[in-house]
């Protein structure tokens, strides 16, 4: 069984040796996340309204 004190100790230790983003790698990140997703919005927004309208042209037919 591990001693607490000792672990809590580790875990501090291991919490030291993280490297943590820059300011501005966050910033890219960020901007890159909301562009992106932005894009991809748009292509799902323009391929459902190009479906609709093939939908509705396909049920316009009368056999």
């Amino acid at each position: 069984m591990i001693n607490p004190l000792k672990f809590v100790q580790s875990v501090k230790q291991e919490a030291f040796k993280v490297t943590w983003p820059s300011r501005k790698d966050v910033l890219v990140g960020t901007t890159m996340v909301i562009v992106l997703a932005t894009i991809a919005a748009i292509f799902f927004l323009l391929l459902d309204q190009i479906y609709k309208v093939l939908l509705d042209l396909i049920l316009a037919i009368n056999i």
